[in-house]
């Protein structure tokens, strides 16, 4: 029998948990000496590789002293939470990394927070130690005021500690004199702090925490046996939440051997497989034995925060660019998405609309990229928060903002939290930076991290995490200037942009085609103005020696997915295809604009 280690690596985003992962990899000599292994290898998929943040929970596996050491390496950002709350229920102990110089942040208190309540074994790493501003000694301090903070227990308090440079592939236990050459103090840390997976005796008994898919097998579902031992042919049933029973067939069973999976007969308690040939399997659903059928308590996740409708496009590009546009195609879609991302609720609001509710922007708006890749066309409203009555009172989203600034940038950047109803609770100095943290409604976040680098020439680093709710704040300011709108139809023309650069900031280029309705800039002023960027010069016989030369067009404004769901107003849309992402309102003509504000207007009234 070999002993079976299960740990998950939990820390704030950009911490290092990958890049250690990676020198995990290369010491206990995973690959061959004349394989390739790139940089932050289990960040896989092309949008994690982009943006350099792990998205999606992944596990491998080391053999090390005759031990088998299950990995997985989990998101850092905070909208994507519920990948960490569900693969926790996998191990027996965390590795939690603090960088040296930042300290615990809003995602690590998140993560330590659920890992505590599953009475978890954590082991603390204080990594990034070849950093020039590191401050291991002080950083120790405020985990251990974290620990405490969080109601730890004495024997959670009493935390063995390691200090590791990541990307140089070293860790040790004793920074003063301990050698700093290799990865593998750390891994006898594992066996010697963290407990073995427990052996449980009985009818066997596993619950899915994550879905995988093949276009050949279908569904595969991925959990660790809690109890027996799981074989193939054995008369299993699947008890899903509800507790709905039916039995099933296992066709195959992989166990996680390094990066790769292994076909095997059995797994046995306490280790991490995956199941092949169950059909409409789901996260929380329990396989367990035909004798002897027992469900295991669902996974419990925390609750969304903001909300988004998604539509059909109905502009005149429909169709143009995308290949899936129909609402049937988009509904299958996001209940896919659903199932495999337990923290994503879809309703369906009409015929052709569905309200998608998720922890940030960040969390749907990957949902969106991956939609455009994957030849989807559709349009996005704006960001909405959820609010819940509590004792006959309208209550928000309250979330925890840290933002780490160089000194300079102190004062503007309290004065724009300040104006977003946020409440400074926390000033600390570190050298030459400020780390103020404040209470802030969510409502307050959406559109304030682009206000924030513009302020702080883009050294902020940001990070927020939901904390409580608390009775509504009152009115919050939104975008104050107005948007430039097309009146018609047709391709920009240079003339035309030339003439109307005093009117704002484009968001297009000369040669790109509109349509009525489009939104093409961002007004210098309140109120929006319809503009003619189609308009020609008239080739009359008057002629300007050089002044088609003069012509002097700047650069377009170059706007990311979530800075345009950020931007829009409540009459906007984000329309987005698998070419484009263009800011559009939601009615195309002004006539009908007009219409809806005499409507509005009267209602008010009435």
């Amino acid at each position: 029998m070999q002993d079976i280690r299960n740990i998950a690596i939990i820390a704030h985003v950009d911490h290092g948990k990958t890049t250690l992962v990676d020198e995990i990899i290369k010491q206990a000599k995973i690959f061959r000496d004349n394989q390739e292994m790139h940089e932050c290898f289990l960040d896989s998929n092309d949008i994690e590789r982009e943006r350099g943040i792990t998205i999606l929970a992944k596990n491998i596996s080391v053999n090390y002293k005759g031990c088998k050491i299950n990995i997985i390496d989990t998101p850092g950002h905070s909208d994507f939470g519920g990948q960490v709350e569900r693969v926790l229920v996998w191990v027996d102990g965390v590795l939690l990394l603090v960088d040296s110089a930042e300290g615990p942040l809003p995602q690590t208190r998140f993560v330590l927070d659920k890992a505590l309540k599953l009475n978890l074994k954590p082991v603390v790493i204080i990594n990034k130690i070849d950093r020039p501003d590191a401050r291991p000694d002080e950083v120790l301090g405020k985990v251990f005021d974290l620990f405490i903070d969080l109601n730890a227990s004495e024997e959670q308090l009493d935390f063995p500690i390691l200090y590791a440079s990541g990307r140089n592939g070293w860790a040790t236990e004793d920074l003063k004199n301990g050698a700093r050459d290799s990865i593998l103090p750390l891994m006898d840390a594992i066996l010697k702090y963290i407990p073995a997976a427990p052996c449980r005796e009985g009818a066997v008994q596993l619950q899915v925490t994550t879905l995988d898919y093949n276009d050949y097998v279908g569904r595969i579902g991925i959990g660790r046996v809690h109890r027996g031992t799981l074989r193939l042919g054995e008369p299993l049933v699947m008890i899903k939440r509800d507790g709905a029973t039916r039995p099933i067939q296992l066709k195959q069973l992989f166990t996680f051997e390094g990066i790769e999976r292994k076909s095997v007969n059995e797994i046995r308690c306490g280790d991490i497989c995956a199941l092949v040939g169950v059909e409409n399997i789901d996260i929380s659903d329990t396989i367990a034995s035909a004798a002897e059928p027992e469900k295991m308590p669902p996974i419990a996740i925390d609750e969304p925060t903001l909300s988004m409708m998604f539509r059909v496009n109905d502009s005149p590009f429909f169709g143009k660019e995308g290949k899936y546009i129909s609402s049937r195609h988009i509904r299958e879609r996001l209940l896919k998405e659903a199932e495999r991302d337990v923290a994503l609720r879809v309703e369906e609001t009409g015929s052709d609309s569905f309200n998608v509710s998720g922890r940030g922007v960040l969390h749907i708006s990957i949902l969106i990229e991956n939609m455009r890749r994957e030849g989807y066309e559709l349009t996005v409203s704006q960001p909405h928060v959820i609010t819940k009555m509590i004792d006959g009172k309208l209550n928000e989203p309250i979330e925890m903002l840290s933002i780490d600034v160089p000194d300079g940038y102190a004062g503007k950047v309290i004065e724009l939290v300040g104006a977003r109803r946020g409440e400074m609770v926390g000033m600390e100095t570190h050298i030459s930076r400020q780390l103020i943290q404040f209470y802030i409604p969510t409502r307050g976040l959406i559109g304030l991290r682009s206000k924030i680098m513009t302020a702080t020439a883009g050294e902020a680093i940001m990070s927020h995490l939901f904390d409580h709710y608390e009775p509504f704040k009152g009115d919050i300011p939104q975008r104050i200037n107005g948007v430039l709108v097309s009146m018609a139809s047709g391709k920009s023309i240079a003339y035309a942009l030339d003439a109307l650069q005093q009117r704002g900031t484009f968001f297009i280029d000369v040669g790109v085609e509109c349509y009525e309705g489009m939104i093409v800039g961002e007004h210098c002023k309140e109120g929006d103005i319809e503009v003619n960027v189609q308009r020609t010069k008239k080739l009359s016989n008057m002629r300007a020696a050089g002044s088609d030369e003069k012509m002097k067009i700047a650069p377009p404004r170059q706007i990311s997915l979530e800075e345009a769901l950020e931007y829009i107003a409540d009459d906007e849309y984000v329309e987005v295809t698998p070419q484009n992402i263009r800011l559009r309102k939601k009615y195309l003509t002004e006539m009908e604009r007009k219409k809806m504000r005499y409507a509005k207007a009267a209602k008010a009234e009435g």
